[in-house]
């Protein structure tokens, strides 16, 4: 799962102007849509994150833009991550999002956290918030 480096700047603003270094942008798969998969994307603390079940991916600070290194189980992962933009998946999720982006997009109607350059999904619909997989 790669982070862009626009995406994790504005994790870097929210986790700032809510003074919260620990908070993290949590993205699940859920069925549903009009593609049969729907994104779901929150913001959350990291007390909330199950180490048995969770992945955590922390942009670490001197890595190329873009990347990001995942850390899980444990409370070692919770002292790389203080202060650094963090993103979380469930293992199901995770599975279906491999290969994947998150991208922060600003558009006239709004701006988002988007999936982008997901090599599972097949289609997807015209606002790019459900999709189908390849079985």
């Amino acid at each position: 799962m790669d982070i862009t480096a626009r995406a994790a700047r504005r994790l870097q603003q929210i986790m700032a102007s809510d003074n919260n270094p620990a908070l993290c942008l949590r993205v699940a798969v859920e069925s549903g849509g009009c593609h049969g998969f729907q994104y779901m994307m929150a913001l959350a603390d990291c007390a909330d994150v199950a180490p048995a079940e969770d992945t955590v991916f922390v942009v670490l600070e001197g890595g190329a833009p873009g990347t990001a290194a995942a850390e899980k189980g444990g409370a070692d992962w919770m002292e790389i991550a203080k202060g650094k933009p963090k993103v979380v998946l469930d293992e199901p999720s995770l599975e279906l999002l491999q290969g994947s982006k998150i991208d922060y997009t600003m558009e006239l109607i709004g701006s988002q956290f988007k999936i982008v350059d997901n090599p599972r999904a097949t289609s997807s619909c015209g606002c790019g918030t459900s999709f189908d997989v390849k079985i």
